[in-house]
């Protein structure tokens, strides 16, 4: 099932800034187990800091929903469904206020 803009989709809050951290060229990274298990999730912004509301559980549940995929073996990224149900935040960087 392909998801479209017609189909709004219940994005938690730590999920929203996780795809918002991800669309601005964040990624997430995966430590697996001897299995090959996923065990631990960390999302590293573009700027190399590491969000704290991205865990394992938002992790799956965001692949779950085909909002992000991985390439070749490199970390997830955001995929362009994830782009399309994401909602619309400012960038608190590009303030038009002057203070």
């Amino acid at each position: 099932m392909r998801l479209t803009p017609d189909i709004p989709l219940n994005i938690s809050k730590p999920q929203q800034r996780t795809l918002h951290a991800l669309a601005q060229g964040g990624a997430i990274v995966i430590e697996r187990n001897g299995r090959g298990d996923p065990v631990e999730a960390a999302c590293v912004t573009r700027d190399g800091w590491t969000l704290a509301d991205c865990d394992l559980a938002v992790f799956k549940s965001l692949k779950r929903k085909r909002l992000i995929a991985s390439r070749d073996g490199g970390p997830y990224r955001i995929t362009r469904d994830g782009l399309v149900n994401l909602r619309a935040q400012l960038d608190n960087r590009t303030s038009v206020r002057g203070w």
